[in-house]
Parts: C-alpha cells; sequence; structure tokens
C-alpha cells in the first residue's frame, strides 16, 4: 500500500499546544484562529490529552460548563495514544479504526508534533484501507 509517513503529512499544518491550565474558551479561541479542530494538551514536553470540537460540544457546552472557567485538564480525553511520526498513515488508521478514534496525535520522541484524522487518508490510502478491512472482515467470517 502507497504509504507517505505520518511526519510528512503534518510538517507544514498548524498545530495548537495547551497545558491543562489553558481554559475551553482560549482553546476553542486559539483552534478558530488555527482554522482547526483539536488542541493536543502537554505537560513537560509529553503528551497528556487532546481536546477536540466534539469534547467542546459534547463535555462543555452540553453538559453546561463554563468555557472561560474550565480547563482543558477537566474535559480533556486522557490517555491519548500516539504515534511517532516516522510510521506510515496505515499505522494511524489502523489504530484509529481499531479504536474508534477520529484523531490520531503525531509525536518526535514522544512530543507532539502533529495530528492527523481519518481525513488524511482520503484518496489512494484510504481505498487501500477499506480493501485490508473488507479482506479482514471476510477471513474473520470464514473463521468463525
Amino acid at each position: 500500500m502507497p504509504n507517505r509517513n505520518l511526519q510528512s503529512i503534518v510538517s507544514q499544518r498548524p498545530l495548537v499546544i495547551g497545558a491543562p491550565s489553558m481554559t475551553v474558551y482560549d482553546a476553542a479561541v486559539a483552534m478558530r484562529a488555527k482554522g482547526i479542530g483539536s488542541v493536543l494538551v502537554e505537560e513537560a514536553g509529553r503528551l497528556t490529552g487532546i481536546f477536540t470540537e466534539r469534547d467542546l460540544l459534547n463535555r462543555v457546552v452540553a453538559a453546561g460548563k463554563d468555557p472561560a472557567g474550565t480547563t482543558l485538564s477537566e474535559v480533556m480525553t486522557k490517555d491519548v495514544v500516539g504515534m511517532e511520526g516516522d510510521k506510515p498513515l496505515s499505522h494511524a488508521l489502523h489504530l484509529m479504526h481499531q479504536h474508534n478514534f477520529r484523531h490520531v496525535p503525531v509525536l518526535a520522541q514522544g512530543k507532539p508534533i502533529g495530528m492527523v484524522s481519518a481525513r488524511d487518508a482520503l484518496g489512494i490510502e484510504w481505498q487501500d484501507f477499506e480493501r485490508e478491512v473488507k479482506l479482514a472482515n471476510d477471513i474473520a467470517e470464514i473463521l468463525a
């Protein structure tokens, strides 16, 4: 399967990195300014969480929380699984599929450097991935 590595995909993209103490309001303003839908949360140079537009909707707005008084540490997704930038996009796609993720943080020696999403796979890589998933499902059905 033709594959770009993750670092090449994210190298020219805007990124918002916030601290756990950053308010949801400040995170939303930063996401809007950069035209992106997520904030990688890091502490001491290590990824500690991710905050997405979906978290804003479900964990803040729909929960009736004040964005200016709520910190990312209160509403972010913790225990995030990232992937080193030298890995191919297909590895991130498999991770997304297995765990029902929409985003995978890209790391360089554990430090966040970007984010990939399923949208990055549009094109030949997505078609190849769908073929692989169908084949895996067919095999699982035969073996069951």
